[in-house]
């Protein structure tokens, strides 16, 4: 076929989008929304409508107003992230990047994820949890929901302070499963602009 690819090697407008480009388009747009650049209602649209594009130019048309970078800066993102511990603290706070899933093993030790300045580029986040002692504390922004309904726990406390607000949508889902002994997990939600 003549004409599906443009001088410089860049994807003709007319050029049938593949599964790929759609991938790539909705992570570049959550990345977005994780630096601020979009608002949770403009990530929505835009996610379906990159999911419905058929041509790259659709897909084109729904970053054009994002910097020229913002694909080449997206962090790279594994699927796999592990934190081992014996005794001591893990922190991941503002500019981490949220993994598809988080492998935590830690034995009398706290871990804090948080979530407020985090780099959010899936909608789920797996967290298997192998915990003694110590706690796992989650701070959450409006739009992330954390499932602690797998978890097993023994001689553990689970508490959660969240109340979802209705006209916000839900960007992450944490689920946690696995084992917790002699420990914790706080949820917390923060409201964006106050202090953590």
């Amino acid at each position: 076929m003549s004409g599906e690819v443009s001088r410089g090697g860049e994807k003709s407008p007319d050029l049938r989008a593949s599964h790929e480009d759609r991938d790539r388009v909705v992570d570049v747009l959550r990345v977005a929304a994780g630096d601020g650049r979009l608002t949770a209602e403009e990530l929505d649209e835009r996610v379906e409508a990159a999911l419905t594009a058929r041509t790259m130019g659709e897909l084109a048309a729904l970053t054009t107003d994002l910097p020229v970078g913002a694909a080449a800066a997206a962090p790279e993102v594994k699927d796999v992230v592990r934190i081992e511990q014996k005794g001591g603290s893990s922190r991941r706070a503002e500019g981490w990047t949220v993994p598809r899933r988080l492998e935590i093993d830690s034995e009398w030790g706290d871990v804090t994820l948080d979530f407020t300045g985090a780099v959010i580029t899936h909608d789920t986040l797996h967290i298997d949890l192998d915990m003694r002692g110590g706690a796992l504390r989650l701070l959450t922004p409006p739009g992330v929901v954390v499932d602690t309904d797998a978890l097993v726990t023994h001689y553990a406390k689970i508490k959660a302070r969240t109340g979802r607000a209705r006209d916000v949508p839900v960007v992450l889902r944490v689920v946690v499963d696995g084992r917790l002994s002699l420990g914790r997990v706080v949820v917390r939600q923060v409201r964006r602009g106050r202090g953590r």
